[in-house]
């Protein structure tokens, strides 16, 4: 197993526990193990989402949308960061910030289906 599929390996199984810690309501502990997994795996999306989704549950809500943005600026493809951005700009009550990430999330998803269906096209 190289380095990479390491670090991938151990950010997965951090999350995991994390999961189980937030799922138990140790919102702490959950933060500390998705703080941890990206330190394992920097670019780890699954961390991020997990991470944001902590703070907003501890009703931080800025920490959230800074950790969004992070994994926004490493995976700017990524229709899920820009949902969950758009979800957390609606509860701080910044609507055109909230509609301007859910058309990113609209774009980015209309665009993965264009990719689909040219897929399924047979080649004229």
């Amino acid at each position: 197993m190289s380095a990479s599929n390491d670090a991938r390996r151990t950010a997965e199984d951090r999350c995991d526990a994390a999961v189980d810690a937030y799922a138990d309501g140790n919102y702490d502990q959950a933060i500390a193990l998705y703080t941890s997994a990206l330190e394992a795996d920097p670019a780890y999306g699954d961390a991020f989402t997990g991470l944001a989704m902590c703070h907003q549950a501890r009703g931080d809500i800025d920490a959230a949308i800074e950790v969004t943005k992070r994994y926004v600026e490493k995976a700017p493809d990524d229709i899920l960061a820009f949902t969950n951005l758009s979800m957390f700009y609606q509860k701080k009550g910044m609507i055109a910030e909230a509609e301007a990430a859910g058309a990113q999330a609209r774009l980015l998803d209309w665009k993965r289906q264009l990719r689909e269906a040219k897929a399924k096209t047979p080649n004229q």
